[in-house]
């Protein structure tokens, strides 16, 4: 895996999920595999997971004077997942 570095104009993640709603399989496969190493790297910035029964998985993005971005994750695989935060990263 890839380094990520998380900081500049990205001031905070915020991942939300389902335990056990297969439409979250692949943030939860994510969370397990790669959580880890990317909060290692970036000890200081903030990644809040948030779990909930029955919603749609999606990720929040929030930068400069409050700005935010949502994408959707749903069906998305560990590695479409980690793409997508690379991307929100940029």
């Amino acid at each position: 895996m890839s380094a990520v570095r998380l900081g500049g104009h990205l001031k905070e993640l915020r991942i939300h999920l389902c335990q056990t709603g297969k439409q979250s399989a692949g943030v939860r496969e994510f969370i397990q595999k790669t959580y880890v190493s990317i909060k290692k790297e970036n000890p200081n910035f903030p990644i809040l997971i948030r779990e909930c029964s029955g919603i749609q998985p999606c990720i929040w993005a929030r930068y400069d004077k409050g700005v935010e971005r949502r994408t959707a994750l749903t069906n998305l695989t560990a590695e479409d997942v980690l793409n997508t935060v690379k991307q929100l990263a940029k």
